[in-house]
């Protein structure tokens, strides 16, 4: 026996208001078609489902005991119907993220600003990892982006785009200014105390890296859990390190650590996002790739637009974010 889902809507809606009329407004249909539908269904099932009289309908026995069973079906269906469309007017939904500090403090923080100023109803998960533990939070399927920094190894299944480039530089405290003017190489800071993060971060390999390229061994002295950290440290003379040259612009204008130049040529790092190739987004998540990629359009000097001002002036360029704004609310009307 195969009873069609409209049949049980009507049966549904006839019951709910009790009144054939009544269902016949609500569903936008006329009262001789459900009366129909309503015949074929009892037909199907064999038992009558209603009791007709002059102040409208009723159910039988049979008729509640399919009711208990088809209100549910029903209800969840619209609620289902509900939560779509509200997620198509980006109205809610969730978003995972993960992210590298150094990505979400160079880059990603504005973003979800103003993201979540054009959605207030999205709620954002965001997970702070290392590069490698972002990737394996994506390929995992615990997050849906990941934004993160290069150098990155075993991207295989990921779809990557670029967002930009930034550069590294060294750096000093106060007692060891007197060597920003000279033209120093890696040997020579390998002869001082080095502050790096942890070994299983992107920027440690990055550093090792460019030492093990130049034939020099590299052993930091201090290893700390996160970005924020390096700066204080340098500025209290614990040692030499590599910063992004956004974060250390402040510092180095106020001229509490001073920049080294190094012989060497340092490569730029880059600014990276992540999805699992292949992957469906949810809308809420296809929104904020796109908000993603339209930041990357006012990258121009790498992490930020000028690296000489705080992170907190890295925000959208206006046409960028209204153009973002009007292509989904042109989506959701859809």
């Amino acid at each position: 026996m195969i009873v069609s889902y409209d049949a049980y809507r009507v049966f549904y809606t006839v019951a709910r208001f009790g009144s054939f009329t009544k269902a016949a407004s609500v569903l936008l249909a006329s009262q001789p078609n459900l009366t129909r539908t309503i015949r074929n269904l009892e037909s199907a099932l064999g038992c009558t489902l209603f009791v007709r009289s002059n102040r409208g309908v009723s159910l039988t026995p049979e008729g509640e005991k399919l009711f208990a069973r088809v209100s549910v079906a029903c209800e969840q269906i619209q609620a289902g119907e509900e939560e779509l469309a509200s997620d198509r007017s980006l109205q809610s939904g969730v978003v995972s993220i993960g992210a590298s500090e150094t990505a979400l403090h160079g880059f990603l923080l504005p973003v979800l600003g103003a993201f979540h100023r054009a959605y207030p109803g999205i709620r954002l998960r965001i997970s702070n990892h290392s590069t490698p533990q972002a990737l394996a939070a994506l390929r995992n399927g615990l997050v849906d982006v990941a934004v993160v920094t290069s150098p990155t190894e075993g991207t295989s299944g990921l779809h990557i785009e670029p967002l930009g480039q930034f550069e590294e530089v060294p750096v000093c405290g106060p007692s060891l200014m007197r060597l920003c003017g000279q033209k120093l190489t890696l040997a020579d800071l390998a002869a001082y105390p080095f502050i790096s993060l942890g070994h299983e971060t992107a920027s440690y390999a990055f550093a090792y890296n460019l030492f093990a390229e130049n034939g020099v061994a590299f052993s930091p002295d201090i290893e700390v859990a996160t970005s924020d950290q390096i700066l204080p440290l340098v500025r209290q003379d614990l040692g030499m390190a590599f910063l992004p040259e956004a974060f250390a612009a402040p510092a180095l204008q106020a001229q509490e650590i001073g920049r080294l130049t190094l012989s060497e040529t340092i490569p730029p790092r880059h600014l990276l996002m992540a999805r699992r190739s292949g992957q469906a987004l949810s809308i809420a998540a296809k929104a904020l790739e796109t908000m993603i990629l339209g930041r990357r359009l006012g990258l121009r000097w790498g992490f930020a637009p000028n690296p000489t001002k705080n992170l907190r002036f890295l925000d959208f360029p206006p046409w960028t974010a209204i153009a973002v704004h009007s292509f989904f609310l042109f989506i959701a009307k859809q």
